[in-house]
């Protein structure tokens, strides 16, 4: 029973989406609560393995995001230490996290996704020729962090600056106009899928953060055709890299319906503004239900 056991909330951490990660973990340990486990919030550092044997973890529900905690880092941890955790395994978060390895996967599976090129700082010369507008993106970071549309040469080298700052590899991906879908997966199935629609600009991560700044819709406006096909692809993006339980597939729909994969998010958001409680919600999934469900993901094996 999990009910009988110690679960450490694990939050915070190192990596650029700290706070949203702090949101995330502080909600999850309070429906913990709710439901009567027994809870320990652990604002993670490079301390983490002494703060779970002196607390006497038995069970890690992770709830964070990007650089050490979404990355596979920590599941490798706990791994060795074995300790039960929430979500993907070591391989599968690690896949993931790497956009540029991700999208090699989905081509390999016949999963569509923008075309791309990977550019490192170490590499000289001009960047891959590609049509504008073109999307910059840190090969290794969430939460649309370091990313940029450009729509003209003459701006691609701040965007690769400003990329450059979160690692030494950047995508340069197609561009695909349309529209913007996630579909959220909780014990592999798919929820209803949600229409994000910015009030401004891209969905970056102020909007994404921010209440307000965007408007969700769901089900998202979406042929049953549509909509059919991207609930299927969501589920087999989810199997080719690997994830377990729970996730979060990121789509781009074209005005023709052809739906493009951007990416898999393993530790979806879990605030007031994020979008797989969302999807549950509309599934008839309440929040703390939600929870319960992604924590008994700690018991199933993992790759």
């Amino acid at each position: 029973m999990i009910t009988d056991k110690k679960i450490g909330v694990l939050m915070g951490g190192l990596s650029s989406e700290r706070d949203i990660s702090l949101r995330t973990g502080g909600l999850v340990a309070a429906s913990l609560i709710k439901k009567g486990y027994s809870v320990v919030a652990i604002d993670i550092d490079r301390d983490l393995p002494r703060r779970l044997i002196n607390e006497g973890i038995e069970v890690a529900f992770i709830a964070l995001h990007g650089k050490y905690g979404e990355d596979g880092c920590v599941q490798g941890l706990l791994e060795v230490m074995g300790i039960p955790y929430t979500g993907s395994g070591v391989s599968a978060s690690a896949v993931c996290m790497d956009k540029l390895l991700a999208k090699e996967i989905l081509e390999h599976h016949g999963i569509s996704t923008p075309k791309f090129s990977a550019l490192r700082k170490s590499e000289a010369g001009e960047p891959p020729s590609m049509r504008y507008p073109v999307v910059v993106k840190p090969c290794r970071e969430g939460s649309t962090i370091g990313i940029s549309i450009v729509s003209d040469k003459k701006d691609l080298g701040a965007a690769l600056d400003n990329a450059f700052q979160y690692g030494d590899t950047v995508l340069l991906e197609e561009y695909i106009a349309g529209m913007e879908v996630t579909a959220g997966i909780i014990g592999d199935k798919t929820l209803p899928l949600i229409e994000i629609v910015p009030g401004e600009g891209f969905y970056d991560f102020k909007t994404k953060t921010t209440g307000g700044m965007a408007d969700y819709i769901v089900p998202a406006r979406l042929s049953s055709r549509v909509t059919k096909d991207i609930r299927d692809t969501a589920l087999r993006a989810h199997r080719a890299l690997g994830c377990c339980y729970v996730s979060r597939v990121d789509f781009r729909v074209d005005p023709a319906g052809q739906a493009y994969v951007l990416e898999v998010n393993t530790i979806p958001g879990m605030t007031d503004t994020s979008l797989l409680p969302k999807a549950a919600g509309e599934a008839g999934i309440g929040y703390d239900n939600l929870v319960e469900m992604i924590l008994s993901s700690a018991f199933i094996e993992k790759q």
